[in-house]
Formats: C-alpha cells, structure tokens, sequence
C-alpha cells in the first residue's frame, strides 16, 4: 500500500447544550475526540461530521476551527511493516444537533462528560494537548507541530 505525503484529519469537539462534550473510547487510542481521515472528494467540514456521525451516532454542526496540528513523527503502522506518512488534523467545536450516543466499530464506549471532568479521561499526551486547547478556547485558533513517537514531544504552539 502506498500512502500520500501527509495524511489530512479532522477533530470533532461536540459540545451539547449544557456544556458536556462527546467522547469516545478507541480501540488504539483510549477516549478521545471523534475524528478520522478525510476521504477522497470530501471537504474537512463535511469529513469530520461524517467522522463523529461514524464513531458516535451524533449527528452535529461544526462551530469553530480551534487548532491545526502537524505530527511531524514517522513511525510504522500497526502491521509493524508500513511506513505512516505526517499528519496534519483540524479540529473543530461542533455544536449537538440530535441523535443518541452509540458505539461504532472503530469505538466501544461513547459519552458525554462534563466539560470540567474530560481531562480526566484523555491519557495521551497529544490528545491532552487538543483538548485543553478546545477547553481553553477564546477564539484565536492553535497551531502546533509535535511528534508522539517514540515520545511526545511538542516542537511548536503558537496563536494563528
């Protein structure tokens, strides 16, 4: 299989009406934020609806941009073989329209929690890192550079 230059994700932050955010527990990645590549012919906005509607049952509007993210990391795929290219994500504050939480087959858990307690469940350093910085909005958007293997480490964050 060969892969493009970088892969183009998207994040999907939704909040409800009371303030509690969508998370879901991965096979991969514990709980984290919906959100996957974008496909062929898709834009990012319509990526990451499709993304949080595939991972969760949610069906959402996108808000906001908040940040753009670069791993700059190389390392192998799961197959311990294939060589997985950079990554750049977009992540976005997505507002709930409807729909009940549901599990998908890339989740196993998917629930809503108060915006003050999500901290608690995110366990990878770039993950904390995304979502303190959607916790921390103030309408300025992120950029930031890192690599999370063979270690996080964060090259840049800056204000765009």
């Amino acid at each position: 299989m060969s892969w493009p230059t970088h892969i183009v994700a998207a994040g999907g932050y939704v909040f409800d009406k009371n303030g509690n955010i969508l998370i879901v527990k991965t096979h991969n990645r514990g709980w984290d934020c919906t959100g996957g590549q974008i496909e062929v012919g898709e834009n990012i906005e319509e990526g990451v609806l499709r993304e949080i509607m595939e991972e969760s049952g949610i069906k959402a509007s996108v808000r906001s941009l908040v940040g753009i993210y670069s791993n700059v990391g190389q390392h192998l795929f799961y197959d311990c073989v294939t060589p997985v290219p950079t990554k750049v994500m977009f992540d976005f504050i997505c507002e709930y329209i409807e729909g009940e939480p549901k599990i998908s087959n890339e989740t196993s858990e998917v629930i809503w929690v108060p915006r003050d307690k999500v901290l608690e469940y995110i366990t990878t350093p770039a993950g904390l890192l995304r979502f303190k910085n959607v916790i921390e909005f103030d309408g300025r958007v992120h950029y930031c550079s890192y690599v999370t293997k063979p270690e996080f480490k964060l090259l840049s964050s800056r204000f765009i």
